[in-house]
C-alpha cells in the first residue's frame, strides 16, 4: 500500500458514518482491515458524496438544536 492509501487507522472524522469507507484527496476508499480499494465507479461515489452531504447537514442540525436548548437553560437559570 502506498502512503497515500487510507487505512483502517483513519481517523474516525474521515470516515463516513462509522462505515468503512473514507474520503481522501477528493476520492472514497472502501477500506478493510488489510486493503484499500479505491471506488471508481461514478454512480457509487455520487450517491457517497450525496450521502455524505446529508449527514454533514444532519451534524449541523444537532449542533443548533444544541446551542438553542443551552441558551434556552441558560435564559431559564436567570
Amino acid at each position: 500500500m502506498s502512503s497515500n492509501t487510507p487505512s483502517s487507522s483513519a481517523p474516525r472524522s474521515e470516515r463516513l458514518a462509522n462505515s468503512p469507507v473514507v474520503r481522501r484527496g477528493g476520492q472514497w476508499w472502501l477500506v478493510t482491515g488489510s486493503r484499500s480499494i479505491l471506488s471508481t465507479d461514478p454512480t457509487f461515489t455520487g450517491e457517497l458524496d450525496r450521502f455524505a452531504a446529508a449527514m454533514a447537514a444532519a451534524d449541523q442540525a444537532v449542533a443548533e438544536l444544541r446551542t438553542q436548548k443551552r441558551e434556552s437553560v441558560r435564559r431559564d437559570a436567570r
